[in-house]
């Protein structure tokens, strides 16, 4: 598909691959999930959330409806904020204990990678950090599926019900990475807007800028074609770039962000808002679920690596924690600066789609006009000032940049090539905006 971004390259992949699961979005959708399950012949379920959902009407909603199909279900609950491997092998143990033949997750992309993670481990055993890439693991592949898996998420912003990739943090190493198969991609996603009803303003606010920028990142990727071939198709990658497809759900999610995130952070009742926020993080899920994300999400794992002494409005988690959509904003403006020189044009396009003054802006001015959009997005919202904002400062930048730059895939999917001089120099000009 030679259309200039596409452009064939020598040694070039040049073709791309689909996938997503069975996608059911509507308000109410929640009660049908005992159907779907029974749809998969599923009869006994575990079924995946966490503590702050345990006792709630969404939890309560998912339960009936099982039951009204005549489905068991047991429940795993013990989940943290962003999981750890330990997690991971405790909710896998606890799948082969209960004996169940699917799972449904209730929950944020914590509770949903739990249960991938889980399920993984469960059909194929080892330990999940065997399935990460080195350094961290030896990159072993599943050799074949996992157990169904429908994905009911309860944010607007994760898109893992979408996506066959599980971030997980390993505890030995206080980092998050990414685990990554096409058999990790949930068989169901059923995507309730009503989940977001109750949602405080600064959680909606993370997790709108972690939509904003999954769909942001991957239509400013590398291309497909620039990623080298791969022989076995069977073994191909949904992380493979910028792709046409992708770029449908990105350009929509972002024009979504652009035009309704101010509002749903502003006001809770602004139903019209919020909901469109819950489609705009499921079309951004299916296109970075099939291209992948770039320096935002790799400089972010920095972030969360070497947090301290800090929490966030709105969240209950004790110190240190920054939620993932903030430790992502933060050094947007500044990564996207950078990166605009290897696509300018695709920066153009994205600051348009964001709703930004393109007035009398050209090509090389496609950085400062996108980076200047977010920042004007972060401020309306209350998004900490850069990495100021969240406890970082000067003396942080060259231990910041040692732990990121071992998120190589993530790297490398940016559309500008970057060392760790080039990373230190963007966490330099992110550590305050205003």
């Amino acid at each position: 598909m030679g259309c200039q971004y596409f452009d064939p390259c020598t040694g070039g992949a040049n073709s791309f691959t689909v996938a997503m699961p069975r996608l059911t979005f509507g308000r109410g959708v929640l009660s049908e999930t005992g159907s779907r399950a029974a749809a998969l012949r599923l009869k006994r379920v575990a079924l995946f959330t966490d503590s702050h959902l345990l006792n709630g009407p969404l939890v309560a909603m998912v339960r009936e409806s099982l039951k009204k199909s005549a489905i068991e279900v047991v429940v795993f609950s013990d989940i943290r904020i962003e999981p750890d491997d330990d997690t991971i092998m405790r909710a896998a143990h606890f799948l082969s204990d209960a004996k169940t033949d699917g799972v449904v997750s209730v929950g944020g992309g914590s509770v949903i990678d739990t249960a991938k993670g889980a399920l993984l481990i469960q059909a194929h055993g080892g330990h999940i950090r065997e399935y990460f890439a080195p350094p961290v693991g030896n990159s072993r592949a599943a050799p074949g599926p996992v157990a169904p898996h429908i994905a009911c998420p309860t944010t607007s912003g994760t898109g893992s019900e979408c996506t066959s990739i599980s971030v997980i943090r390993i505890g030995e190493l206080n980092s998050k990475f990414v685990a990554a198969s096409p058999h990790l991609l949930p068989d169901a996603a059923i995507v309730d807007p009503q989940c977001c009803d109750s949602l405080p303003a600064n959680i909606v606010a993370s997790t709108g800028f972690d939509l904003l920028c999954h769909a942001l990142e991957c239509y400013t990727a590398r291309a497909y074609t620039k990623w080298d071939e791969v022989s076995d198709v069977n073994a191909r990658q949904y992380l493979q770039g910028a792709n046409p497809f992708s770029d449908l759900g990105a350009r929509e999610a972002l024009d979504i962000a652009g035009k309704y995130l101010q509002r749903g952070v502003a006001d809770s009742s602004d139903q019209e808002a919020r909901d469109k926020l819950m489609w705009g993080a499921t079309l951004a899920g299916i296109a970075f679920g099939n291209s992948g994300t770039h320096l935002p999400h790799a400089m972010s794992y920095g972030i969360t690596h070497l947090m301290k002494d800090i929490t966030s409005k709105d969240y209950t988690m004790a110190s240190p924690f920054v939620p993932h959509g903030i430790s992502v904003i933060v050094c947007a403006p500044s990564i996207f600066r950078y990166t605009a020189e290897g696509a300018p044009q695709r920066h153009m396009e994205a600051a348009s789609f964001l709703s930004a003054d393109t007035t009398g802006a050209t090509l090389d001015d496609a950085g400062e006009v996108l980076a200047m959009r977010l920042i004007e997005l972060m401020r309306s919202t209350h998004i900490p000032n850069g990495l100021s904002g969240v406890g970082f400062g000067v003396d942080d930048i060259t231990a910041l940049t040692q732990s990121s730059v071992r998120q190589k895939r993530a790297i490398a999917n940016a559309p500008r090539e970057s060392n760790s001089v080039d990373m230190e120099n963007m966490y330099r000009d992110a550590v305050s905006y205003w």
